[in-house]
């Protein structure tokens, strides 16, 4: 091993180090404790939303994708063909991204970017990419922000009520759901003419989560549910907290706005990425892996974002990289390339713990004529250097002898909007 590789075996980063069928059981564990009420990492949300019913062409809805760091707004509706029909698209800021904002200042900055929407529909669908507990009248109370939003006093707070009568029209009707959800919602309305087995959702962007389809005799924390029934559960897989973190996990954890929470979110997704490959080179440089003059530059340098790590890996625009620059030597490059690529495949092998285990959960998908179909968005897991092909690799490697399991992959334009529209038309 060079000093790279066996610096991330002494931390213990690599993707060797995880046992990819313990992780499994351990996600799956948590998913019956919070399905039944126990104590669990992981909240599994039931949405009240089913994805069997029937979209009504003709219907316009205003829909919303408020999440990350983006906040979009558009008049959607099916037309007499079943085509999905998007218009007044319009882009904005989510709020509380750059700035701490009150309760009065989140709300009404949402509204602000309705007020050419309020003619359009009496029905809105809200997809709202955080945690939030969903009633059975579609609204919900938020839980906790993740992604460093910054607005402490909505948490607790009805998202729903407060748009509503921050837009001044509170006799309209809003359904809430998750990203995740709108996800599914948009990949099962693709798959006309297909059959699948089941269904499931999942995001790896600035943040990640998933979602799935549950049968509601085994959401027994939830009483007065129609037991034939099933519904899409929110898993907030970011939040799964059975995978030990390194010491370099726990160090990068401590400069979070919220140390302790979605420990699973920061070793994956996008928001968090550039920071904690930052935080291991930071340490690598401690411990004299570089040379003399690149470790000082890295030790002033500050955090990479995502794109700025991949870039530099993927050798995209080099001269402009900051990583780039701050490597002196090749072998100094050599190295810093190893230790990300490791950060990497340990990242893949998670999400393939994390999605094989909702996969079982299912009991479905045993038939290559009957997959599960995942719809899966987000950057970080399409555009991330070799991500996808060795998720690919981990995930069928594990279903694979007395787990076998069949899955297919898609990806939906617009998911978000697509599916908070559906969730609006048929909820």
């Amino acid at each position: 091993m060079n000093r790279a590789q066996l610096f991330l075996k002494e931390h213990k980063m690599t993707a060797s180090d995880l046992n990819i069928g313990e992780l499994c059981n351990l996600f799956i564990k948590e998913m019956e404790n919070g399905l039944e009420g126990r104590n669990s990492s992981l909240i599994m949300i039931p949405t009240y939303i089913e994805v069997n019913k029937q979209i009504t062409a003709n219907q316009p809805v205003i829909a919303i994708d408020a999440g990350g760091t983006n906040f979009r707004t558009a008049k959607v509706y099916f037309n007499d063909k079943m085509e999905l029909i998007t218009e007044k698209l319009k882009n904005g800021k989510m709020p509380a991204v750059e700035k701490e904002h009150s309760k009065k200042e989140f709300f009404e900055t949402m509204a602000g970017y309705l007020n050419e929407y309020i003619n359009d529909s009496d029905k809105i669908g809200l997809c709202f990419s955080y945690a939030v507990e969903i009633y059975p009248n579609k609204d919900g109370r938020l839980l906790e922000w993740s992604k460093e939003i910054k607005a402490p006093e909505v948490i607790g707070e009805m998202v729903g009520k407060n748009l509503l009568d921050a837009m001044g029209t509170p006799e309209k009707e809003i359904v809430l759901l998750n990203d995740t959800v709108a996800t599914l919602l948009a990949g099962h309305s693709t798959a006309a003419g297909k059959k699948y087995d089941t269904f499931i959702g999942f995001i790896l962007g600035t943040g990640t989560n998933t979602c799935y389809i549950e049968s509601n005799k085994n959401i027994t924390k939830t009483k007065n549910l129609d037991l034939d029934k099933d519904q899409i559960i929110n898993i907030e897989s970011g939040n799964f907290a059975k995978v030990t973190q390194t010491d370099i996990d726990i160090l990068f954890d401590n400069q979070t706005k919220n140390p302790g929470r979605y420990t699973f979110e920061k070793m994956i997704a996008g928001g968090y990425f550039g920071g904690l490959c930052t935080t291991a080179l930071k340490v690598a440089a401690d411990e004299n892996i570089f040379s003399e003059k690149t470790r000082s530059e890295i030790k002033g340098m500050r955090d990479l974002t995502t794109e700025e790590v991949n870039k530099f890996v993927s050798n995209i625009d080099p001269d402009s990289n900051i990583l780039t620059k701050a490597l002196v030597t090749e072998e100094d490059k050599k190295l810093a390339t190893i230790i990300i690529e490791g950060i990497i495949e340990r990242a893949a092998k998670l999400v393939a713990a994390n999605l094989g285990a909702v996969i079982l959960k299912t009991g479905k998908a045993k038939s290559a004529d009957n997959p599960v179909l995942m719809t899966i968005e987000g950057t970080t897991f399409y555009k991330l250097k070799n991500f996808q092909k060795m998720f690919d690799a981990f995930l069928q490697d594990f279903l694979s002898g007395d787990k076998k399991r069949y899955y297919e992959i898609t990806e939906v334009e617009n998911s978000s909007l697509l599916g908070a529209a559906i969730a609006a038309i048929v909820n």
